[in-house]
Protein backbone atom coordinates (compact mmCIF):
# COMPACT_ATOMS: atom_id res chain seq x y z
CA UNK A 1 0.00 0.00 0.00
CA UNK A 2 2.00 3.19 -1.18
CA UNK A 3 1.97 6.09 0.35
CA UNK A 4 -0.25 7.19 3.89
CA UNK A 5 -2.79 4.58 4.17
CA UNK A 6 -6.12 5.08 6.69
CA UNK A 7 -7.08 1.79 8.31
CA UNK A 8 -10.35 0.97 10.33
CA UNK A 9 -10.03 -1.68 13.22
CA UNK A 10 -12.15 -3.18 15.50
CA UNK A 11 -10.69 -5.57 18.42
CA UNK A 12 -7.20 -2.78 19.10
CA UNK A 13 -7.31 -3.11 22.63
CA UNK A 14 -5.85 -6.06 22.67
CA UNK A 15 -4.27 -9.42 21.45
CA UNK A 16 -3.89 -9.31 17.22
CA UNK A 17 -6.22 -6.12 16.98
CA UNK A 18 -3.61 -4.57 19.14
CA UNK A 19 -0.13 -5.81 17.34
CA UNK A 20 -1.80 -5.12 14.10
CA UNK A 21 -2.46 -1.10 14.95
CA UNK A 22 0.79 -0.78 16.93
CA UNK A 23 2.32 -2.08 13.59
CA UNK A 24 0.75 0.44 11.20
CA UNK A 25 1.05 3.26 13.91
CA UNK A 26 4.68 2.71 13.51
CA UNK A 27 4.77 3.30 9.97
CA UNK A 28 3.06 6.15 9.96
CA UNK A 29 -0.58 5.20 8.77
CA UNK A 30 -3.61 6.70 9.98
CA UNK A 31 -5.98 4.86 12.19
CA UNK A 32 -9.39 5.31 12.88
CA UNK A 33 -9.93 2.75 16.19
CA UNK A 34 -13.20 1.49 16.81
CA UNK A 35 -14.49 1.37 20.37
CA UNK A 36 -17.28 0.11 22.14
CA UNK A 37 -18.25 3.49 24.51
CA UNK A 38 -16.37 6.55 25.04
CA UNK A 39 -14.01 5.62 27.94
CA UNK A 40 -12.82 2.51 25.77
CA UNK A 41 -11.91 4.75 22.97
CA UNK A 42 -10.16 7.20 25.35
CA UNK A 43 -8.02 4.17 26.31
CA UNK A 44 -7.31 3.70 22.82
CA UNK A 45 -6.54 7.47 21.69
CA UNK A 46 -3.69 7.70 24.86
CA UNK A 47 -2.30 4.26 23.50
CA UNK A 48 -2.18 5.34 19.87
CA UNK A 49 -1.48 9.07 19.76
CA UNK A 50 -2.97 10.84 16.84
CA UNK A 51 -5.36 7.90 16.08
CA UNK A 52 -8.77 8.87 15.68
CA UNK A 53 -11.66 6.79 17.14
CA UNK A 54 -14.89 5.81 16.25
CA UNK A 55 -17.64 4.79 19.38
CA UNK A 56 -20.57 1.76 18.53
CA UNK A 57 -20.91 -1.23 20.60
CA UNK A 58 -20.74 -4.41 17.71
CA UNK A 59 -22.85 -6.30 20.32
CA UNK A 60 -25.93 -4.00 19.58
CA UNK A 61 -25.30 -3.98 15.86
CA UNK A 62 -28.60 -2.38 15.37
CA UNK A 63 -27.49 0.69 16.83
CA UNK A 64 -24.07 1.13 14.76
CA UNK A 65 -25.77 3.32 12.43
CA UNK A 66 -27.25 5.68 14.96
CA UNK A 67 -24.40 5.84 16.62
CA UNK A 68 -22.02 6.61 13.89
CA UNK A 69 -24.45 9.39 12.18
CA UNK A 70 -23.44 10.98 15.25
CA UNK A 71 -19.78 10.93 14.20
CA UNK A 72 -17.53 11.92 11.34
CA UNK A 73 -17.08 8.83 9.19
CA UNK A 74 -13.44 9.11 7.82
CA UNK A 75 -13.67 10.09 4.00
CA UNK A 76 -11.03 7.78 3.03
CA UNK A 77 -10.66 4.19 3.89
CA UNK A 78 -7.83 2.33 2.49
CA UNK A 79 -8.99 -0.91 4.74
CA UNK A 80 -10.95 -2.37 7.30
CA UNK A 81 -9.70 -4.79 9.52
CA UNK A 82 -11.83 -6.75 11.82
CA UNK A 83 -10.30 -8.07 14.41
CA UNK A 84 -12.97 -7.92 17.77
CA UNK A 85 -14.61 -10.94 18.64
CA UNK A 86 -16.42 -12.72 21.96
CA UNK A 87 -16.24 -16.30 22.72
CA UNK A 88 -18.64 -18.26 25.12
CA UNK A 89 -18.30 -22.36 25.01
CA UNK A 90 -20.97 -24.41 26.03
CA UNK A 91 -22.68 -27.54 24.89
CA UNK A 92 -25.70 -27.27 22.44
CA UNK A 93 -27.68 -28.55 25.40
CA UNK A 94 -27.26 -25.36 27.26
CA UNK A 95 -26.51 -22.34 25.98
CA UNK A 96 -28.96 -19.90 26.00
CA UNK A 97 -30.42 -17.49 22.79
CA UNK A 98 -29.02 -15.03 24.84
CA UNK A 99 -25.46 -16.22 24.59
CA UNK A 100 -25.82 -17.32 20.86
CA UNK A 101 -26.90 -13.69 20.26
CA UNK A 102 -24.48 -12.00 21.64
CA UNK A 103 -22.04 -14.14 19.42
CA UNK A 104 -23.71 -14.02 16.07
CA UNK A 105 -24.15 -9.68 16.59
CA UNK A 106 -20.10 -9.47 17.76
CA UNK A 107 -18.65 -11.79 15.44
CA UNK A 108 -21.03 -11.54 12.34
CA UNK A 109 -23.63 -9.44 12.17
CA UNK A 110 -21.30 -6.12 13.05
CA UNK A 111 -18.33 -6.88 10.77
CA UNK A 112 -21.40 -7.00 8.01
CA UNK A 113 -23.04 -3.83 9.26
CA UNK A 114 -19.65 -2.18 9.76
CA UNK A 115 -18.61 -3.24 5.88
CA UNK A 116 -21.64 -1.96 4.68
CA UNK A 117 -21.04 1.68 5.85
CA UNK A 118 -17.49 1.89 4.91
CA UNK A 119 -17.99 -0.49 1.32
CA UNK A 120 -18.20 3.78 -0.33
CA UNK A 121 -15.33 4.32 1.32
CA UNK A 122 -13.40 0.68 -0.03
CA UNK A 123 -14.97 1.40 -3.56
CA UNK A 124 -13.33 4.55 -4.07
CA UNK A 125 -9.84 3.37 -2.85
CA UNK A 126 -10.25 0.05 -4.24
CA UNK A 127 -9.39 -1.21 -1.13
CA UNK A 128 -9.31 -3.87 1.57
CA UNK A 129 -11.57 -6.05 4.20
CA UNK A 130 -9.85 -8.23 6.03
CA UNK A 131 -11.82 -10.64 8.42
CA UNK A 132 -9.74 -12.40 11.70
CA UNK A 133 -11.69 -15.35 11.27
CA UNK A 134 -10.72 -18.38 13.39
CA UNK A 135 -10.08 -22.36 12.70
CA UNK A 136 -13.33 -22.58 13.95
CA UNK A 137 -14.31 -20.85 11.08
CA UNK A 138 -13.27 -24.21 9.50
CA UNK A 139 -14.38 -26.60 11.89
CA UNK A 140 -16.68 -26.87 14.39
CA UNK A 141 -15.73 -29.19 17.63
CA UNK A 142 -17.46 -29.92 21.12
CA UNK A 143 -18.72 -26.75 23.39
CA UNK A 144 -17.61 -24.27 20.34
CA UNK A 145 -21.28 -24.09 18.89
CA UNK A 146 -22.40 -20.47 18.77
CA UNK A 147 -18.84 -19.28 18.32
CA UNK A 148 -18.24 -21.59 15.36
CA UNK A 149 -21.30 -20.97 13.55
CA UNK A 150 -20.52 -16.87 14.04
CA UNK A 151 -17.44 -18.04 12.29
CA UNK A 152 -18.54 -20.17 9.76
CA UNK A 153 -21.12 -17.43 9.17
CA UNK A 154 -18.16 -15.14 8.84
CA UNK A 155 -16.46 -17.34 6.17
CA UNK A 156 -19.85 -16.93 4.06
CA UNK A 157 -19.69 -13.00 4.41
CA UNK A 158 -16.37 -12.23 3.07
CA UNK A 159 -17.12 -15.03 0.53
CA UNK A 160 -20.15 -13.36 -0.60
CA UNK A 161 -18.45 -9.99 -0.25
CA UNK A 162 -15.57 -11.28 -2.76
CA UNK A 163 -17.50 -12.31 -5.41
CA UNK A 164 -19.64 -8.99 -5.45
CA UNK A 165 -16.53 -6.87 -5.09
CA UNK A 166 -14.14 -8.27 -7.31
CA UNK A 167 -14.89 -6.89 -10.33
CA UNK A 168 -14.17 -3.15 -8.78
CA UNK A 169 -10.87 -3.81 -7.07
CA UNK A 170 -12.21 -3.94 -3.48
CA UNK A 171 -9.84 -7.18 -2.13
CA UNK A 172 -11.22 -9.46 0.77
CA UNK A 173 -8.84 -11.47 2.89
CA UNK A 174 -9.92 -14.15 5.36
CA UNK A 175 -7.64 -15.19 8.08
CA UNK A 176 -7.63 -18.26 10.20
CA UNK A 177 -5.45 -18.06 13.22
CA UNK A 178 -4.76 -21.35 15.54
CA UNK A 179 -4.86 -20.32 19.16
CA UNK A 180 -3.22 -17.34 20.04
CA UNK A 181 -1.73 -16.38 23.24
CA UNK A 182 -4.18 -13.21 23.61
CA UNK A 183 -6.69 -12.43 26.53
CA UNK A 184 -9.30 -14.48 25.25
CA UNK A 185 -7.68 -17.31 24.95
CA UNK A 186 -6.99 -17.34 28.84
CA UNK A 187 -10.29 -17.03 28.74
CA UNK A 188 -11.23 -19.64 26.92
CA UNK A 189 -8.81 -21.81 28.95
CA UNK A 190 -10.30 -20.84 31.92
CA UNK A 191 -14.01 -21.97 30.31
CA UNK A 192 -12.12 -25.47 29.49
CA UNK A 193 -11.03 -25.49 32.86
CA UNK A 194 -7.13 -25.71 31.40
CA UNK A 195 -3.86 -24.28 32.80
CA UNK A 196 -3.17 -21.66 30.34
CA UNK A 197 0.43 -21.09 28.99
CA UNK A 198 0.75 -18.43 26.15
CA UNK A 199 3.97 -20.19 25.16
CA UNK A 200 2.54 -23.01 23.54
CA UNK A 201 0.32 -20.90 21.35
CA UNK A 202 1.07 -18.18 18.47
CA UNK A 203 2.14 -14.71 19.42
CA UNK A 204 0.12 -12.10 18.26
CA UNK A 205 2.63 -10.43 16.73
CA UNK A 206 2.98 -13.12 14.28
CA UNK A 207 -0.69 -13.60 13.06
CA UNK A 208 0.12 -9.59 12.82
CA UNK A 209 2.92 -10.01 10.25
CA UNK A 210 0.43 -12.41 7.72
CA UNK A 211 -2.14 -9.81 8.38
CA UNK A 212 0.10 -6.82 7.28
CA UNK A 213 1.65 -9.05 4.55
CA UNK A 214 -1.77 -9.23 2.83
CA UNK A 215 -2.08 -5.99 2.99
CA UNK A 216 1.00 -4.82 1.49
CA UNK A 217 1.24 -7.33 -1.16
CA UNK A 218 0.68 -5.45 -4.61
CA UNK A 219 -2.58 -4.45 -6.08
CA UNK A 220 -2.29 -7.31 -9.00
CA UNK A 221 -2.48 -10.36 -6.41
CA UNK A 222 -4.97 -10.83 -3.56
CA UNK A 223 -4.84 -13.47 -0.24
CA UNK A 224 -8.04 -15.18 -0.02
CA UNK A 225 -7.25 -17.69 2.82
CA UNK A 226 -4.95 -17.65 4.98
CA UNK A 227 -4.39 -20.46 7.62
CA UNK A 228 -1.89 -19.84 10.52
CA UNK A 229 -1.38 -22.95 12.99
CA UNK A 230 0.86 -22.66 15.76
CA UNK A 231 4.60 -23.82 15.14
CA UNK A 232 5.30 -25.64 18.00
Amino acid sequence: MAGMATHVITGAGSGIGAAVARRLHARGDELVLHARDAGRAKELAAGFPGARTLVGDLADPDRLSWAFSHQSLPERVDSLLHIAGVVELGPVGELTPKTWRHQLNVNLVAPAELTRHFLPQLRASRGHVIFVNSGAGLSAHADWSAYAASKHGLKALADSLRHEEHAGGVRVTSVYPGRTASPMQAKVHQQEGKEYDPARWIDPESVATTIVTALDLPADAEINDLTVRPGR
